[in-house]
């Protein structure tokens, strides 16, 4: 592979300096285990907990707003709708259906070449970036003694309603939108 290009298309911005990706199952463990500057190093859990801790802090300004993927997931057309309300965006009723077809993760994986930012080159496999789209398909790859040591790091770096919101109902469970929105306020 190319200097900088990563080998698994996992998330993650390569960069020239750093060495060939290694296999996502591998990569995931020390992404957990990482004790790189969150300010230095954004593709690390402490980078991504201190961004995902700025959000949180700034949840009930005005011109913010906490999605939860699992709450895409669940209801896509819904979630759109909450959006366009909040943002106060007019849309045609007969344009629902082909905007909310045009979000689909399918539908974005299909079209990966076009959606997915690569502005240094750095992704070998653009549909990769769109590897399964089912919450919590990252938990697979990982032991439970692994999962529990995600848990155990994050719990380190983040509070705990902002984990609570976070690893909040799974799709299926009873109106997780509702119980994630009462945990944002």
């Amino acid at each position: 592979s190319e200097p900088g290009q990563s080998e698994s298309g996992q998330p993650g911005s390569a960069t020239a300096q750093q060495p060939p990706q290694l296999p996502l199952r591998e990569w995931l463990l020390e992404w957990i285990e990482s004790d790189d500057d969150a300010r230095e190093q954004l593709d690390s859990l402490p980078g991504v907990m201190c961004h995902l801790a700025d959000a949180w802090a700034r949840r009930r300004e005005p011109n913010v707003l906490l999605v939860h993927y699992n709450d895409l997931s669940a209801d896509l057309e819904g979630e759109m709708r909450r959006l366009a309300g909040l943002l106060a965006i007019t849309v045609p009723e007969q344009a629902w259906p082909v905007l909310v077809q045009a979000a689909t993760f399918e539908h974005m994986r299909a079209r990966a070449a076009r959606l997915v930012p690569d502005p240094a080159g750095v992704i070998r496999d653009q549909q990769a970036f769109f590897r399964r789209g089912t919450p919590g398909s990252g938990g697979e790859l990982l032991t439970s003694a692994e999962l529990a040591r995600y848990h155990e790091r994050a719990a380190l770096l983040a509070s705990p309603a902002l984990l609570g919101w976070l690893h909040s109902a799974d799709i299926g469970s009873p109106a997780p939108s509702q119980a994630r929105q009462l945990l944002a306020t």
